[in-house]
Order: C-alpha cells, then sequence, then structure tokens
C-alpha cells in the first residue's frame, strides 16, 4: 500500500496520484499542506525537513520526497514498458523528456503564470508579466508542439512517464482565462489526455480554492 502526503490541489501531488492511477497502485493519502496545514509539524518534517509535498511511503520504506524522483521510483519498481522502457537508452529518451518537461514547462507555468493569475489578488496582478511568461512558456512549447506534429506522446508513440511530467499542468494551462498561443497539435495531445480515467480523477480537479479574490 502506498502512503502519499499532499492536498489533492497541488500539481505537484496531482503528478503523483496521475502516475499512481495509470499503473493501478493501491494508495490512501492525505491532505496536507496550504488550507489543510501539518507541513509544518515535526512528524511531517521528519519525513521531509523541506515540508513540501508530495510525500510518499511505500509500505514501510523510508519516505520520499520531490516529485521527480518518487514518479522514477514508481516506475522503476511497478512499472512495465512502454510506460517505462526496460532498454536503457530508449528509458534515458523518456527521462530526458519528463527532465525537460519539469525544468522547461512545469517550472515556467506554475509561478510566472499560475500564481501571478490565480494566487495572486486581482489589484496585485501584473498582467503585463503574466503575458510575458506565456509568451516565453509559448516559446517552449513550440518545442512540444514539433514533437507532437510527428508522435502521439511526448517521447514517442506510447504513453510514458514523460507524458505525466509534462501533461500534468495542460489542465491548469487550457481552462485558465489566458490568451494561448497557437499549438494545434499540443491542443489534440492534451484532448487525447481527458480521455484517460487516471488524468480526469487526479489532474481535472479545480483550482478555485486556491484563488486569491
Amino acid at each position: 500500500m502506498l502512503t502519499v502526503w499532499g492536498r489533492k490541489t497541488s500539481s505537484n501531488v496531482q503528478a503523483l496520484m496521475w502516475c499512481i492511477g495509470e499503473l493501478e497502485l493501491a494508495f490512501r493519502r492525505h491532505d496536507v499542506g496550504h488550507n489543510y496545514g501539518g507541513n509544518d509539524t515535526p512528524a511531517f518534517l521528519a519525513m521531509n525537513p523541506n515540508g513540501t509535498v508530495p510525500v510518499l511511503r511505500d509500505g514501510e520504506g523510508e519516505p520520499l520526497w520531490e516529485t521527480g524522483a518518487i514518479l522514477r521510483y514508481l516506475a522503476n519498481r511497478y512499472g512495465e514498458p512502454p510506460f517505462w522502457p526496460a532498454d536503457i537508452e530508449t528509458r534515458s529518451r523518456v527521462d530526458m523528456w519528463a527532465e525537460w518537461s519539469k525544468i522547461n514547462i512545469a517550472l515556467n507555468f506554475t509561478v510566472p503564470i499560475f500564481w501571478r493569475a490565480v494566487r495572486t489578488a486581482p489589484k496585485d496582478r501584473d498582467e503585463a508579466a503574466i503575458r510575458r511568461a506565456v509568451g516565453e512558456l509559448g516559446a517552449r512549447l513550440d518545442i512540444a508542439e514539433t514533437r507532437l506534429a510527428r508522435h502521439a506522446h511526448l517521447a514517442g508513440e506510447a504513453f510514458t512517464l514523460a507524458d505525466i511530467q509534462f501533461g500534468h499542468v495542460l489542465y491548469r494551462y487550457f481552462d485558465m482565462a489566458i490568451e494561448r498561443p497557437g499549438h494545434p497539435a499540443l491542443r489534440r495531445y492534451y484532448d487525447r489526455l481527458t480521455e484517460r480515467a487516471a488524468f480526469r480523477e487526479h489532474v481535472m480537479i479545480s483550482y478555485e480554492d486556491l484563488r486569491v479574490r
């Protein structure tokens, strides 16, 4: 049994839960962080001294933190090809796109766009900064657009761990009231993701509780 600490409205928790759902693993999840608190207690800090979510414990094993590391742990332990290829060269390409997604997409969406547009009061929003950030993210998404115009998924034809690292921010990206650059292949890819049951359950979650008014 997997135990997860982290609120379901956290994008990093959503990536983890989506992975758990795709791998069809049994879990229990505890709401921790933001309105729920609990991430600054001695018990939680003993598991993760950073006080961040998610944290994962597999059975009686040591707690794990840092989303990318947790995802690779689950893929290594429970994933099968093609989700997590056995061939090291093919697996490394999947991991390459997963890392690219985290560094270039998730990090350039969450704080520069989502925090500024949703988690900042309207009177304090810098609309020009949001527009610049959307443009900068769009330039990085051009790379994904080129890939997805040629392949069904980010790392190739099969759904892999890279799609979880890349795709978990797309619900918010496409749902938010922002003017996005045109990426038709990306949009078709996102529409296919919304057909996945685990994506709908764990990623397509309202973020209204996070909105600052």
